[in-house]
C-alpha cells in the first residue's frame, strides 16, 4: 500500500523517471521495485518525467470528438472491415460471455504494418477514420506511450536476470494494440459489477483511465477498487508475461463496475513479435508453462470475444489452432490458479 498527501492506495506507485539514467546503478532502483510490485501484486502505479501529459489532454479530446458522431459515422469503420482487427468497436460486438456485454464503444489502434509480406491474423495495415487530425493524434500517444512500454521490456529483461536488450529482437513488429474505450451515460445503470472479468492476453497493459470504475481482483481472491491519481498511469501484468516470468508474475484478473456517468479509457497493450515463442524464460528454473506462438495466443483469445470474428468460426471461414480457453491464466476468485 502505498501512502500520498494523507492518502492511502491499494496498489504499489513506481516512479521509472530513473529508467532515462545512462547509469545501470539508477536503473535497477526502478527494476527492484518494478520486481517486487509485479510479485506481489501484478497491477500498481507508475509515473515518471517520461510522460507528456499533453499527449494525453489531446488524445481525450480526439477519442471525445470521434464517439460525438453518430452510429453510421462510426461504422464506416467497422473492426470487421479491417486487415489487423483495427477500426470501429460498436455496443455489443464484444462478449465475453454469450449475449451479454458491458455498454461501451471503442476504436482499436493495432501496429501499422504496411509490408506486403509476413501478414497475420493482427499484422497488417490499420484501418483510419477519413480524419487526418484522429490519425495523428493517436499515432502520437501510441508512438509515446510504446516507447515508455519498451523501457519497462529493458527492466523486465533486467528483473529476470536476462541481458537488458533480450527483448529488443522481439519487438520488430509486434502487434501491440491501443484502444479507444468510450463508456456512454447510462442513467438505467446501478452500481454494479460490469461482466467483463478478465486478464489481458499481452505480456503488459499501460493505461490512462479518465475517471473510476476500475476493479482488480487481489490474491484474497477480493475485487478492490482502483482509485485515480493525477498523472500516473495503471500498469498490469498479462498472460504473456506471466509465462515467460515462469509464474513469478500473475496475470491480474479486473473488470470495470458499471456506472452512471460517461467515462473514457486508453489502455495500450505490449506484445512481442508475432511469431515469437512464448515460453518461460528464466534459467535453471524447470518450466510450469508448454511454450505457445504470442500472436496466435492473442489472436485465438481475441476471436473468442468478438462477434465478427466468432461468426467467421461458425461458418468455417476462420479455425482456431491451439486454442485456449478464455480465463486460463492468473488467480480466480477463490485465490487460486486458474
Amino acid at each position: 500500500m502505498v501512502k500520498i498527501m494523507n492518502h492511502e492506495y491499494v496498489l504499489p506507485l513506481i516512479d521509472i523517471s530513473l529508467l532515462n539514467s545512462d547509469c545501470l546503478e539508477d536503473r535497477m532502483q526502478v527494476v527492484q521495485a518494478l520486481d517486487r510490485a509485479c510479485k506481489e501484486v501484478g497491477f500498481l502505479y507508475i509515473q515518471g518525467e517520461q510522460f507528456q501529459p499533453e499527449l494525453f489532454d489531446k488524445l481525450k479530446e480526439i477519442a471525445e470528438s470521434y464517439f460525438a458522431q453518430d452510429e453510421n459515422q462510426k461504422m464506416q469503420n467497422y473492426i470487421g472491415f479491417s486487415k489487423n482487427h483495427s477500426g470501429y468497436v460498436p455496443i455489443g460486438e464484444e462478449q465475453f460471455k454469450a449475449n451479454v456485454y458491458d455498454l461501451k464503444e471503442a476504436y482499436d489502434i493495432n501496429y501499422d504494418y504496411q509490408e506486403i509480406e509476413n501478414r497475420r491474423p493482427l499484422l497488417g495495415p490499420t484501418q483510419w477514420p477519413n480524419d487526418p487530425q484522429f490519425k495523428e493524434q493517436v499515432l502520437a500517444y501510441y508512438q509515446h506511450i510504446k516507447a515508455i512500454g519498451h523501457q519497462l521490456f529493458k527492466a523486465f529483461a533486467l528483473a529476470l536476470e536476462l541481458e537488458e536488450d533480450y527483448f529488443d529482437a522481439h519487438l520488430k513488429h509486434a502487434p501491440s494494440q491501443l484502444r479507444l474505450i468510450h463508456y456512454p451515460f447510462n442513467p438505467n445503470a446501478e452500481d454494479q459489477f460490469g461482466i467483463g472479468a478478465h486478464t489481458d492476453y499481452e505480456c503488459f497493459t499501460l493505461l490512462f483511465p479518465t475517471a473510476e470504475g476500475l476493479q482488480v481482483l487481489d490474491k484474497q481472491g477480493e475485487w478492490i477498487d482502483i482509485p485515480l491519481i493525477e498523472n500516473t498511469m495503471v500498469m498490469n501484468i498479462g498472460d504473456m508475461m506471466e509465462i515467460l516470468s515462469n509464474g513469478r508474475y500473475l496475470a491480474t484478473k479486473h473488470r470495470v463496475k458499471r456506472v452512471k456517468q460517461e467515462r473514457y479509457s486508453f489502455p495500450l497493450f505490449f506484445s512481442c513479435d508475432y511469431d515469437y515463442i512464448i515460453q518461460p524464460i528464466i534459467k535453471n528454473e524447470v518450466p510450469h508453462y508448454p511454450p505457445m506462438k504470442g500472436g496466435e495466443h492473442l489472436f485465438n483469445q481475441t476471436a473468442q470475444t468478438f462477434r465478427y470474428l466468432k461468426q467467421r468460426i461458425a461458418s468455417g471461414e476462420l479455425v482456431l489452432e491451439n486454442a485456449r480457453p478464455l480465463y486460463s491464466f492468473g488467480l480466480n476468485e477463490q485465490g487460486e490458479m486458474s
